[in-house]
């Protein structure tokens, strides 16, 4: 007899599976994976939701209006550390766990960002564009050594990327409103700065925090920043006040924007994403053979640790 439900939205586990949720089965409970490569609205999760004890999360947006439904859901568990698309003041009303799975992407995530930094400055997507496009069009690029890179956020996906642009022999400076002293200390090629300085001499300047109400790219930072200046999100899409951005790169004071966060996925293709500037990538930073696994096996080892708390009290 079954222990109970368990939903799996992720798509890069409800599209073909994942041997690590065999653990969840194992364990005694039911696999469900109604959505097969696609990432669900709110009306597909009601219709299975409230009937489940647990559930393996993906990006998909999680009110409080479908967490008050969901009166035997005891954990939600994500496959990666981001939680902003959950309510998580209604979860804890209604005592749901919510669990992430801490640094399992971070490394993925860190590689894609130096890899859009690099397109970047070659133009590659543009040069490949052109041959294809029956073209023969040159660019010419920046070559990164000795120029600065601004890190805003500090955690282990800003971690990397300092480590491999280092590796690269760039200067790195970096922003967090909790720095840890151990990585100055231990780190010579990398230095804590005050948000001001980062954003007024750097080459290039790379996002890896949470967002806030207000963008931390806006107007008036955009100001700040070192004219020519090339910009990286890799985390998440409301840093970023698109209008505003868009006015920069028209103007030159950003070189060019690359971003792999949207509000919604697929994205509408505003103008800012239409832009020649502009590299687009479909969030793909911790989907990597490495970091899927990382990422599946920590949140099914959340899932049934909660699930044997509850079961134990």
């Amino acid at each position: 007899m079954s222990k109970g439900k368990i939903l799996v939205t992720p798509r890069s586990l409800s599209k073909n599976g994942h041997p690590l949720l065999r653990k969840l089965e194992d364990a005694g409970y039911e696999v469900l994976m109604p959505f097969p490569g696609k990432q669900p609205g709110e009306e597909e999760l009601l219709s299975i939701l409230p009937a489940c004890v647990g559930y393996l999360a993906g990006v998909e947006k999680i009110p409080g209006s479908l967490l008050a439904q969901c009166g035997i859901l005891k954990v939600i568990s994500r496959n990666g550390v981001g939680i902003d698309n959950v309510d998580q003041k209604a979860a804890d009303e209604h005592g749901i766990s919510i669990k992430i799975a801490r640094g399992a992407n971070s490394r993925g995530v860190a590689e894609l960002t130096i890899a859009l930094m690099l397109s970047l400055v070659r133009s590659i997507p543009q040069t490949s564009n052109a041959l294809k496009n029956g073209g023969w069009e040159r660019f010419k690029g920046l070559e990164v050594q000795g120029r600065i890179l601004g890190v805003i956020g500090t955690g282990q996906i800003g971690q990397h990327v300092a480590g491999m642009a280092a590796g690269l022999d760039m200067a790195i400076i970096g922003y967090d409103p909790y720095p840890d002293p151990t990585l100055e200390d231990n780190n010579t090629v990398f230095k804590y700065a005050p948000l001001e300085k980062v954003l007024g001499t750097c080459d290039i300047l790379t996002l890896h925090c949470p967002a806030e109400e207000t963008p931390l790219i806006r107007n008036d930072t955009l100001d700040l920043i070192n004219p020519g200046c090339f910009l990286v999100n890799t985390a998440r899409s409301a840093l970023v006040d698109q209008a505003a951005l868009l006015q920069a790169l028209d103007s030159g004071q950003i070189a060019g924007y690359a971003v792999d966060a949207y509000g919604s996925e697929p994205p509408e293709m505003t103008a800012l994403y239409r832009h020649p500037k502009v590299i687009l990538t479909s969030h793909i930073g911790g989907f990597t053979e490495e970091s899927v696994h990382r990422a599946t096996s920590n949140a099914v080892d959340n899932i049934l640790e909660v699930l044997a708390a509850e079961k134990a009290q």
